[in-house]
C-alpha cells in the first residue's frame, strides 16, 4: 500500500487479515462502523485532511479512509495514535475494548453470552483442558499446535478471546459449574511441562471455588460413557436450557427436551464413573508433585 505514490507506511499492516470485518457479524459491523465514524467526526472537527492524519500518526491514507468507512479494524495503537494527535482527552482510545471484542470470533463471542447468562455449566471435554479453565499459556500452547499453523498474530486473538470468557468466574450470584476432565489431558505435557505445571496449578485454584466442582476420569476406567465425545449443557434463570454433543444432533445446538434428557443422563453416568471433586483435587496434586 502507497500513500500520495510513497512506499508502505508503518501500521498499515492492520489491514492484513484477522482485522476485516466480518459481513455476517451485525454486532461487530455495527461497532466498527460506529468507531469509524467517530474517527471521521473527530478528524474533520480538528480540520485534518485524510492525508494530513495519516502523516501524523503514521498510517497510510488508505488505511485511514477503510476505517473510518467501517471497512477494517483499527488496531488498539492507532485508537491510541488517533486520541493523541486529535486531542481527544481519552474518548477514543476508550473504544479499545469494545473493537478488541469485534476481533474474537462471533461463535466465540455468542458462546460468552450465553455462558454469561447461564445458572449452571456441565462441560465434559475428552480431548483437552476445557477453554474455561485453560490458562492463557497453555491455550497459546494448544493454539500453536493446530495446523494449518495459525499466524502468531491469529493465535493471540484466539487466546484472548478464550480469556475473555473467564469472566463467568467472577458473576454474582456465582453460577454452578461442573468439569470433568481426562486422566491424559492432565499428564500429557503439551506445550511443555512448564505450561503444563502451570495449568494444572490453575485447576487446582479453580477447584477450591465453592461453586466449582472438577472431577477427573481415570484412564484405568473399564466403562465411560463419554467415548461418543465431548458435552456441553448450559441451564438459565428461566428453566430453559441448551446443549451440544457430537453424538447427538450431528453436534448442533439442541434445546428439545428429550435431546437435552439424552445429554444429562450421559453427563449424570459421566460424572459417577469418574472421582468425586475431593480425589480428584488430590490426583492433580499428585501430579503436579509428579512434573
Amino acid at each position: 500500500m502507497t500513500v500520495d505514490g510513497g512506499t508502505q507506511r508503518p501500521g498499515d499492516e492492520a489491514d492484513g487479515p484477522g482485522w476485516e470485518v466480518d459481513p455476517d457479524d451485525d454486532w461487530g459491523v455495527a461497532v466498527i462502523a460506529t468507531v469509524g465514524r467517530q474517527l471521521r467526526l473527530r478528524r474533520e472537527a480538528a480540520g485534518m485532511r485524510a492525508g494530513e492524519f495519516g502523516v501524523a500518526t503514521g498510517y497510510g491514507e488508505d488505511l485511514v479512509y477503510k476505517i473510518e468507512g467501517g471497512k477494517r479494524i483499527p488496531r488498539p495503537e492507532y485508537l491510541d495514535k488517533a486520541d493523541e494527535v486529535l486531542a481527544a482527552g481519552g474518548l477514543l482510545a476508550a473504544m479499545k475494548e469494545d473493537v478488541a471484542k469485534v476481533r474474537y470470533p462471533k461463535k466465540v463471542r455468542d458462546l460468552a453470552r450465553s455462558e454469561a447468562q447461564a445458572v449452571e455449566l456441565q462441560l465434559y471435554d475428552p480431548l483437552n483442558v476445557h477453554g474455561l479453565l485453560q490458562t492463557q499459556e497453555y491455550a497459546r500452547g494448544l493454539l500453536r499446535m493446530r495446523r494449518p499453523a495459525y499466524a502468531e498474530e491469529e493465535i493471540e486473538r484466539f487466546a484472548s478471546a478464550r480469556m475473555a470468557r473467564k469472566a463467568v468466574f467472577e458473576r454474582c450470584p456465582a453460577p454452578e459449574l461442573s468439569f470433568v476432565l481426562e486422566e491424559w489431558t492432565l499428564r500429557r505435557p503439551l506445550g511443555g511441562r512448564p505450561l503444563l505445571r502451570g495449568q494444572l496449578e490453575k485447576l487446582l485454584e479453580i477447584g477450591h471455588l465453592r461453586n466449582v466442582e472438577l472431577q477427573v476420569m481415570p484412564m484405568d476406567r473399564e466403562e465411560h460413557a463419554g467415548v461418543a465425545g465431548g458435552i456441553e449443557i448450559l441451564k438459565f434463570e428461566t428453566g430453559a436450557a441448551v446443549g451440544r454433543s457430537p453424538a447427538v444432533a450431528g453436534g448442533r445446538t439442541v434445546t428439545e427436551p428429550r435431546q437435552l434428557r439424552i445429554l444429562e443422563l450421559r453427563y449424570g453416568i459421566i460424572r459417577a464413573q469418574a472421582l468425586t471433586p475431593r480425589e480428584s483435587k488430590a490426583f492433580i496434586e499428585r501430579l503436579l508433585g509428579e512434573t
